[in-house]
């Protein structure tokens, strides 16, 4: 399910890939998304996203927004 995930987020991307970019944030919110699924489970990488398209509206300021690290990654850092 998750590289059925990535692969319509890549076919996604190629579709617009001429149009005017319009996301506020960087990494821009389908590359967010791609790096969810690729990095978290499949139920919290579709909530980060959905959450993400959500704040990504004209009211908002945007700016960096990286993917959390995993917990994994987390707890191993000192």
């Amino acid at each position: 399910m998750r590289k059925l995930m990535v692969k319509l987020i890549e076919w996604y991307q190629h579709q617009t890939r001429n149009s005017n970019p319009t996301c506020r944030y960087h990494p821009s919110c389908s590359n967010y998304a791609k790096e969810a699924y690729q990095t978290h489970n499949i139920l919290y990488a579709t909530l980060l996203s959905v959450w993400r398209i959500l704040r990504c509206n004209p009211l908002s300021k945007g700016g960096y927004d990286p993917v959390p690290r995993p917990r994994k990654e987390r707890k191993n850092q000192p």
